[in-house]
C-alpha cells in the first residue's frame, strides 16, 4: 500500500500540491538509540513560508510572467512545504509518544485545511490564468513534465470549483476542510483500537506454542490482543473453529461504530462535494484523474471479470467444503469465512505437504532482508548501504524508534552517484499503523537552479518481533508484502522526474499499486528463493519438496482471494455511488458479502467498515487492487520472458516503468514498456485459469 501525508487532501480535490516531504529536524543526542525529533519549523512557520512563496508568484507582473516563475513556481512551491511538513504530519502513524502523535494530527489538520484554501485562492489562479492568457506562444512550445503540469494545474482548478460562484465555493470549502478532519479522526480511532479476546488453552489448541507463550495470563486465561501477526497465524493454525469465529467477529469490529459514524459523515461530504463540482456522484468525480476515467469504466471491468473469477471461486469453495467436511467428520459441514484461512493452510499440507510453521523457519528476517537487497541491487543497477548509526539521528535524518533502520541508494549505472534514502520501520507495537505501507517523504525534484532534491521513502510494516531468542520468522505470505512495499519503495527511489508532482509514486491510484504487485511473484520463483531461503538454525536451503509443494499451492483459494477483493471494491463503490450520500454503511456491507463472495452467511453484528482505512484514502479506488494486478500479472510475463535475474530486464523496467512515475500517462507507459496493448491472459494464469 502507499500511502501519503496530504493524501485525504487530495482526496478532497486539492490536487496543486503533491505529497509532503520530510524536514530538517533536530535531536538533542545523536547517539541515543531512541531520538525525540524536534521539526525546525512548526505548521504555522511552514504554512507563513508557502504563503510568501505565493505572494512572489502573484506579485509578478504580467509581462514578465514564464513557466518558471508561475506555474513552475507552483510546483517548486508544493516541494518546499512538503519538505517543511511531512514529519510532523507522517509522526502520527509511527511514534511512540501520544502528544508528538496528537501534535501530528493538529499539524495534518491545519496543513490540508491550507491546502483546501490555497487551491481556492482567487489571485494565484488569475495569475496561471494570465500567463496563459497574455503568452500563448510560450503555453503552445511547452512539452513533456511542463504542458502535462500546466494541464494538470488547469484540471485542478475547476475541480476544485474555481469557475463557480462564491458562494459554492465557501461551502465547497467548508466540505473539504471537513473531510480531512473526519480521515484524521478515522486513523486515529483504528489506530488506537486493539480488541482483545480471552481465551483459553484449550481454545487456542493448534496454535503455535512460542506464540501462546507470548500472551499474557489472567486467571489462566490468555489475553489475546489482536495485531497483523498475531491474527493470521491464529486463523492460520487454530483448530477449534469457535476460537476463529471468535477472532474474526473482533477482528470485523475494529475501529468500533464511532468510526462508522465518522465514515457515515465523510460519505455524506464526498456526495456532497460531487454534486457542488456537478458530478453524478463521488465516484465519477474520483475516477476522473485515473486510468478508468469514470464510473462506467469500472463497472465494466468488474462486468468482465467477475463471471470468469466465478468459475475458479466455485470450485475454490466445492474443495474447501469438502476438506472442511473431511477434516470434522460432518459431512453436512458448510465453509465459512472464519474458517478461509484455516482450510487452505491445511489443505496445503495435506495435499502439498505445505507446513506455513515450517516454511517459516526458512525465512528469518535478516535472509528475507539479504535476499531482497540482492535481487533488486543487482537487478536495477543499485548498491543499499546502511547509515543508520553514522546518519540517522542527526539534525537531517530523526530517529523515531530504536526498531527503525535508514538505509541510503547509489545508483552503479551513474558511477555510483546518491540517489535517494529509506527507512525500514519493521515490528509492531501501541498505537503505530497497523498495517504495512510505504510513506514517500521526500520526492525527487529538479530545481530551476539546477539543485535536485533526492527522494527518501519509508516503509512501515508490522512483522513479527524476535521471540524466544528466534529471529523474526516471516510467514511465505509475509515475505510476498516485504516485495510488494519495497516494489513501492523503489518507484520512489529511482524516480528521474523533474517536477514534484509527477515523482515517484505519484501516478494515477488505480495504477500505483502494479508495481508493487508485480515485485510480489519474485517470491515464487525457486531460482530466486534458493538465493536467500536458509533455516534460520542450520542454514540448510529451502528443501526442494517443500518449494516445490509451495509453488504449486500457490492457488489454493485463489479464486475465493479474488471474489474477497471484489467484495472489498464493490462495497466501497456502493457507499461512493449514491446521489446524496445516505448509506447505511453497516446494511451494505451486509448485504454484499454473500452476493459478492459466495459464502452462504451474512456477517451480521460486525462492520468491517469501521477499520478499513482505504476508505478514506482510497475513496472510490478500492478497485485499484484488482485492477492493477490485471498491468502487473501482464508487466511480469514481459519481465519473465526476459529472466527474472537478468539485469538487462531490470533496467528495462526500471527505465521504461518505475523511474518514470506519473510524467506520462500509465497507458502509455504500459503500453511502451509491453510493445502492445495490455491483456487479461496473465492475470487469468496467475489465478490458476486458462485463458
Amino acid at each position: 500500500m502507499i500511502k501519503s501525508t496530504t493524501v485525504l487532501a487530495l482526496a478532497a480535490g486539492m490536487c496543486l500540491f503533491g505529497l509532503p516531504s520530510l524536514p530538517a529536524l533536530g535531536a538533542d543526542d545523536a547517539a541515543k538509540s531512541l531520538v525525540t525529533a524536534t521539526p525546525k519549523l512548526t505548521i504555522d512557520e511552514a504554512i507563513a513560508r508557502a504563503n510568501a512563496s505565493v505572494a512572489q508568484i502573484v506579485a509578478i507582473p504580467s509581462k514578465d510572467r514564464t513557466f518558471a516563475n508561475t506555474v513552475g513556481a507552483i510546483d517548486d512551491a508544493a516541494a518546499t512545504f512538503e519538505q517543511d511538513t511531512s514529519l510532523l504530519i507522517f509522526l502520527s502513524n509511527v511514534h511512540p509518544d501520544a502528544s508528538v502523535r496528537d501534535a501530528s494530527q493538529v499539524a495534518e489538520q491545519k496543513a490540508g485545511d491550507f491546502l483546501v484554501d490555497l487551491g481556492k485562492r482567487e489571485d494565484l489562479y488569475n495569475a496561471v490564468k494570465d500567463y496563459v492568457r497574455n503568452h500563448p506562444e510560450e503555453v503552445s512550445s511547452l512539452t513533456g513534465e511542463k504542458k502535462r503540469f500546466l494541464d494538470f494545474t488547469l484540471r485542478d482548478y475547476r475541480r476544485a470549483g474555481m469557475d463557480l460562484p462564491a458562494a459554492q465555493r465557501e461551502r465547497l470549502t467548508q466540505v473539504q476542510k471537513e473531510i480531512t478532519r473526519l480521515g484524521i479522526e478515522f486513523s486515529k480511532n483504528i489506530a488506537e483500537d486493539t480488541p482483545t479476546v480471552y481465551l483459553s488453552k484449550q481454545e487456542l489448541m493448534g496454535a503455535p506454542e512460542s506464540l501462546i507463550k507470548s500472551f499474557p495470563q489472567n486467571d489462566g486465561v490468555y489475553v489475546v490482543g489482536l495485531s497483523n501477526p498475531t491474527y493470521m497465524p491464529l486463523m492460520e493454525t487454530c483448530g477449534n473453529e469457535t476460537t476463529r469465529q471468535k477472532l474474526w467477529m473482533a477482528w470485523r469490529r475494529r475501529g468500533g461504530k464511532k468510526n462508522i459514524e465518522v465514515l457515515e459523515k465523510a460519505i455524506k461530504l464526498y456526495a456532497e462535494q460531487a454534486q457542488i463540482l456537478g458530478y453524478a456522484h463521488c465516484a465519477d468525480f474520483m475516477t476522473e484523474t485515473r486510468m478508468a476515467k469514470n464510473y462506467a469504466t469500472v463497472q465494466k471491468f468488474y462486468a468482465t471479470l467477475k463471471p470468469l473469477v466465478r468459475k475458479k471461486a466455485e470450485a475454490d469453495m466445492a474443495e474447501f467444503t469438502a476438506f472442511k467436511r473431511q477434516l470434522t467428520g460432518d459431512p453436512k459441514a458448510e465453509l465459512m469465512p472464519w474458517d478461509y484461512f484455516y482450510i487452505k493452510a491445511e489443505l496445503s499440507k495435506s495435499k502439498y505437504a505445505v507446513d506455513n510453521e515450517k516454511v517459516r523457519e526458512y525465512f528469518p528476517m535478516d535472509k528475507v532482508i539479504d535476499g531482497l537487497f540482492n535481487v533488486t541491487q543487482s537487478l536495477y543497477g543499485l548498491e543499499f548501504r546502511e547509515v543508520t548509526k553514522t546518519k540517522a539521528g542527526t539534525k537531517d535524518r530523526p530517529l523515531w524508534h530504536e526498531d527503525v533502520k535508514l538505509y541510503e541508494v547509489y545508483d552503479k549505472r551513474a558511477g555510483g552517484r546518491l540517489i535517494g534514502e529509506f527507512y525500514l520501520d519493521l515490528y509492531p507495537r501501541d498505537n503505530k499503523y497497523t498495517h504495512f505501507a510505504q510513506w514517500s517523504l521526500v520526492n525527487h525534484k529538479v530545481w530551476n537552479d539546477g539543485r535536485v532534491t533526492l527522494p527518501l521513502a519509508a516503509l512501515v510494516c508490522n512483522f513479527s518481533k524476535p521471540e524466544d531468542g528466534k529471529p523474526s520468522l516471516l510467514g511465505h505470505e509475509e515475505v510476498e508484502t516485504f516485495f510488494h512495499e519495497f516494489g513501492h519503495c523503489l518507484h520512489t527511489i529511482t524516480s528521474v522526474a523533474n517536477m514534484n508532482r509527477f515523482s515517484g509514486t505519484n501516478t494515477e491510484l488505480d495504477f500505483v499499486e502494479a508495481p508493487s504487485q508485480m515485485f510480489e511473484n519474485w517470491v515464487w520463483d525457486a531460482g530466486v528463493l534458493n538465493t536467500f531461503a536458509k533455516h534460520y538454525k542450520t542454514g540448510e536451503p529451502l528443501p526442494k519438496e517443500l518449494l516445490q509443494g509451495m509453488v504449486a499451492a500457490k492457488n489454493v483459494g485463489s479464486g475465493i482471494d479474488a471474489e474477497n477483493q471484489f467484495y472489498y471494491g464493490l462495497t466501497d463503490l456502493a457507499y461512493e455511488t449514491t446521489k446524496d450520500g445516505k448509506v447505511d454503511t453497516t446494511a451494505v456491507a451486509i448485504a454484499l458479502y454473500p452476493e459478492v463472495t459466495g459464502y452462504n452467511f451474512k456477517p451480521e453484528a460486525t462492520f468491517y467498515q469501521a477499520s478499513f482505512g482505504h476508505l478514506m484514502g482510497y475513496t472510490a479506488g478500492y478497485y485499484s487492487y484488482m485492477w492493477s494486478k490485471v498491468f502487473a500479472a501482464d508487466m511480469f510475463q514481459r519481465f519473465k520472458e526476459l529472466g527474472l535475474l537478468n539485469p538487462e530486464a531490470g533496467m528495462y523496467y526500471r527505465d521504461k516503468i518505475i523511474s518514470q512515475g506519473g510524467t506520462r500517462d500509465a497507458s502509455e507507459l504500459l503500453k511502451d514498456y509491453l510493445g502492445r496493448e495490455p491483456k487479461l491472459d496473465s492475470f487469468l494464469e496467475q489465478l490458476g485459469m486458462s485463458n
